[in-house]
């Protein structure tokens, strides 16, 4: 995607503080992908994992962190400080690092990617809210973007890092586990020093406890239809685990396996910015779709009896649309939340997504063990057109939602 004309002086526009939670993110997502891309192998080979068990490790683990933002969210609108919480979410998620190269089963793998992830769950909903008080309205896509453009930087550095140290290392995944703990120590430091969180405003209401019924109630008709549409999306959108496996299953070596999520995070990185900046003064709803459209290719290519080259198409076509959709749905929960309420709102939003997440992982390694490859991406295939069928209804429901997004 080329970049739009204004793109380059929004990028120099948006505030030091969101660069540096975008390089948080990074970090953090340096040290996680080193051991993410490696665990589903690990699991299957190293310690006799059926697929049904990686769906269900990796959907308990990332709704985990789901379920979590809610309840930190509404806390950062009660308290009023989310670098303190986004701080205690990314130091625990640090300080459970060492856990993976010490597990010695399978037990063991799944509390510290549960620990792991209940840190990504404290930090999540807080820090996107600190990126929208942060950004001036009319650089809210831009900002969005950028921070998801570094984090998804981190998110393809960490899986190639993760290939050389198993070439290096002749397959030694506790060494590779190991070294992914430094990253995720600098993050925190980072994220203390860099980061300095805008004071509450005198005229801003003050929320009463966190998840109070009244406050609920105060999250507008939009908001609700940007969440369940954004449930339809995580639904036709399993974990990544399962490209990795499929890229295994056309002959991908082991020691190659995190080059998938190397290659779909590069697509993913080089086009979120673009996305984020350009619906900036625009429509955000049309790209949304656009990404839809990605991902339903990326399904079709994925479930072709046609090798390794339609599976390294479908794997670009994934990033591309996770680069499409992605900031975009945070970037419109940020429009459509009351400002005294935007913690609550990432905390329900990605709740509701990560339920979602939960049953299609659950679901795509059911049909894997039943089926195989093919039936799961076909599934997705079918919740794609659901979650397209859904964009639409929104726009019927909501149409300010699809009109240009002005200042």
């Amino acid at each position: 995607m080329t970049l739009p004309p204004r793109a380059p002086q929004s990028l120099r526009k948006i505030p030091k503080g969101v660069w540096a939670l975008g390089f948080v993110s990074l970090l953090m997502d340096v040290s996680s992908e080193m051991i993410h891309a490696l665990l589903p192998v690990y699991l299957v080979t190293g310690l006799g994992a059926s697929m049904i068990e990686v769906g269900a490790i990796e959907g308990v683990a990332e709704s985990t962190a789901s379920i979590v933002k809610i309840f930190s969210g509404a806390l950062s609108d009660w308290l009023g400080r989310r670098k303190l919480l986004a701080a205690i979410g990314y130091g625990l998620a640090a300080l459970t690092k060492p856990a993976f190269p010490l597990a010695q089963n399978i037990g063991a793998l799944v509390a510290a990617r549960f620990v792991d992830r209940l840190g990504k769950g404290i930090r999540g909903a807080p820090r996107d809210a600190l990126v929208a008080d942060l950004a001036p309205v009319e650089l809210r896509g831009a900002a969005f973007g950028l921070r998801q453009s570094l984090d998804t930087i981190g998110a393809f550095l960490g899986p190639a890092l993760a290939i050389l140290l198993m070439w290096r290392s002749h397959d030694d995944f506790k060494l590779v586990f190991w070294i992914a703990v430094a990253p995720a120590f600098l993050a925190v430091a980072l994220l203390l020093v860099a980061v300095t969180e805008p004071a509450r405003t005198e005229d801003l209401r003050k929320p009463r406890f966190p998840l109070h019924v009244e406050e609920l109630k105060r999250l507008s008709k939009g908001f609700w239809l940007v969440a369940l549409s954004a449930a339809l999306f995580s639904l036709a959108r399993f974990s990544e685990a399962f490209l990795i496996l499929r890229a295994r299953d056309a002959g991908l070596p082991i020691a190659l396996s995190p080059l998938v999520l190397v290659a779909m995070n590069i697509v993913y990185a080089l086009s979120a910015y673009p996305a984020g900046a350009f619906t900036d003064g625009r429509s955000r709803l049309a790209p949304l779709a656009a990404g839809l459209l990605l991902l339903l290719c990326a399904d079709m290519a994925l479930a072709a009896p046609f090798g390794a080259l339609a599976v390294a198409l479908g794997v670009v076509l994934w990033g591309l649309h996770m680069g499409l959709t992605q900031g975009l749905l945070a970037t419109l929960v940020a429009d459509v939340a009351e400002p005294e309420l935007r913690g609550t709102a990432f905390g329900l939003f990605n709740l509701i997504g990560g339920l979602a997440t939960l049953c299609a992982s659950l679901l795509a390694g059911a049909l894997w063990d039943a089926y195989g490859a093919v039936a799961t991406f076909l599934a997705s295939a079918g919740f794609t057109l659901l979650a397209l069928a859904a964009l639409g209804l929104t726009h019927h429901l909501a149409p300010a939602l699809g009109a240009p997004h002005r200042a």
